[in-house]
């Protein structure tokens, strides 16, 4: 359960970080506004699309971090049957 946590946290960090920089840099080339494109840039980046990425980024570590490799301990184990 922590370790799903944890992934999910770490990813929602970095997905954060990601979508606002990338976004930043998409409004600032692609918006028609000329009077306040930086200010527009940084407020749909850090308020729209950065959360957007951490919500993303918390859905993938948590399904990431529920990954295990099974190891087999017994013969009675590797006979059954696996999902």
């Amino acid at each position: 359960m922590l370790r799903r946590i944890g992934f999910g946290l770490l990813f929602a960090i970095i997905g954060f970080l990601v979508a606002a920089i990338a976004s930043y840099f998409l409004i600032l080339e692609f918006s028609s506004n000329t009077h306040d494109r930086s200010v527009e840039a940084a407020m749909t980046s850090v308020f729209f699309f950065g959360p957007v990425g951490g919500l993303a980024g918390l859905v993938s570590g948590i399904l990431f971090g529920g990954r295990r490799t099974r190891e087999l301990n017994s013969p009675a184990e590797a006979s059954l049957p696996t999902k």
